[in-house]
């Protein structure tokens, strides 16, 4: 079982609908991704904003590792954290990676009244009071993860130039490269309006351990761009080439939970800078709250 099991991914034989034959808990109450109806949205006025602090220098490679393009981070002290919004304190950033479709068409994990974005960017973080990110997952609390929706368009946030330039680099499974001096937040929308509730990785062992801080805005990538991504293998160097696209879960059912919650902020705020205390702007009933 343990050797199937490392064999997760997206195709036919070994994707989603196969993996709780391996991991029970991805058939649990709780899991990610889901749909959000902004129509059934409340409104939490006692959450604060989320606010980031990163470390440039914290960012050690980028890897395909046959399932996604992912960047990988120093994570062994409060270097980069996530703190504030819907979380109870300090989270250190893991991890950022991809997911994306076969066209623009599709490819994000959310859906969002019925709309799929063409790809979805997930930056994993763990809660810093557990010893290690294999503890963290055991915990409710224990993950928090900031997804942003990519949208095609035509004005791409030239900022993803400085992921996709090393795609020729790891083009193959198991390829790896030196990832320095690099903040991931320049990829920020420049809205923080988020939606929030609890769920799960949306990647096998699929724990029930998530608090989801999920960008209303997209940001905006070109085809090209999309491309790019799409260029990448799923096999290894020696194998034939196989693309790697469509690597995305299908929403979970809800289940006895309501939707999510919309805050909406003002201005972006960075730990690492000076505080400046940001207002909620409230705009009626479009907000919704989890739990």
């Amino acid at each position: 079982m343990a050797q199937q099991s490392c064999q997760w991914g997206y195709d036919s034989d070994n994707g989603p609908e196969h993996w709780h034959k391996y991991y029970p808990i991805a058939k649990g109450d709780n899991q990610s991704p889901i749909e959000i109806n902004s129509k059934e949205v409340h409104y939490e006025p006692s959450l604060l904003p989320w606010c980031v602090g990163y470390d440039p220098v914290g960012a050690r490679t980028i890897v395909n590792n046959g399932r996604t393009c992912k960047v990988v981070f120093d994570d062994t002290f409060n270097r980069s954290v996530l703190r504030n919004g819907p979380l109870p304190g300090i989270y250190r950033l893991r991890q950022l990676h991809f997911h994306w479709g076969s066209s623009n068409d599709h490819g994000s994990e959310h859906i969002v009244d019925g709309v799929k974005y063409a790809g979805e960017l997930h930056l994993v973080h763990w809660y810093s009071k557990y010893s290690n990110y294999a503890e963290a997952l055991r915990n409710y609390d224990g993950v928090a993860i900031l997804g942003i929706f990519l949208q095609v368009g035509k004005t791409p946030k030239p900022e993803m130039k400085r992921i996709l330039e090393e795609i020729n680099g790891i083009k193959t499974k198991g390829k790896e490269a030196p990832f320095s001096n690099f903040d991931p937040s320049i990829l920020f929308p420049k809205s923080w309006d988020y939606w929030t509730y609890h769920g799960s990785l949306t990647e096998p062992p699929c724990d029930e351990c998530v608090t989801w801080i999920l960008l209303r805005e997209p940001i905006i990538v070109s085809p090209d761009q999309m491309a790019k991504l799409r260029s990448l293998s799923i096999n290894a160097e020696t194998e034939p080439d196989h693309p790697l696209v469509d690597n995305w879960r299908p929403p979970q059912p809800r289940h006895f939970r309501m939707e999510v919650m919309l805050t909406k902020i003002m201005k972006c705020v960075l730990c690492i800078q000076s505080m400046h205390v940001s207002k909620f702007n409230v705009p009626g009933p479009d907000h919704f709250f989890p739990y």
